[in-house]
């Protein structure tokens, strides 16, 4: 896996998104985590997946990793409403199978969808003005 400490560079926007950042916890299985970090890239990764994300109205997505903690960014439009997304995103094509195939990675109830599965975090520090 890719180790940097000079960053990441983020999307750009012509105006204000909104931030969402989530957590859900891996089995703590190192050959499952590295299977699961596979899954996740560019070469492996579902296609309609991404293509499912973009259609809800996701502007952004990162998923970071910290042993067997994911840490989730999403960034959105100022208008997008998680709770629709999320619902419309669930009757997509292939996103139940793609949460049923991910689930034996997860610490997370059967059949759950990504709603259920991720834990939105609460912000509780940024740089005030």
């Amino acid at each position: 896996m890719e180790e940097t400490k000079c960053g990441y560079r983020v999307k750009e926007y012509s105006g204000p998104v909104k931030r969402y950042c989530q957590t859900l916890e891996l089995k703590d299985n190192p050959e499952l985590i590295d299977e699961y970090v596979q899954w996740h890239s560019e070469a492996k990764s579902w296609p309609e997946i991404r293509d499912g994300i973009r259609a809800v109205g996701i502007l952004e997505m990162e998923i970071y990793l910290l042993g067997s903690r994911l840490f989730m960014i999403v960034e959105t439009p100022l208008d997008f409403d998680w709770d629709s997304a999320m619902a419309k995103l669930n009757t997509l094509p292939r996103q139940a199978e793609w949460e049923s195939f991910v689930a034996r990675f997860q610490k997370t109830l059967p059949n759950a969808s990504s709603a259920e599965k991720w834990t939105l975090m609460e912000r509780i520090f940024y740089l005030y003005p």
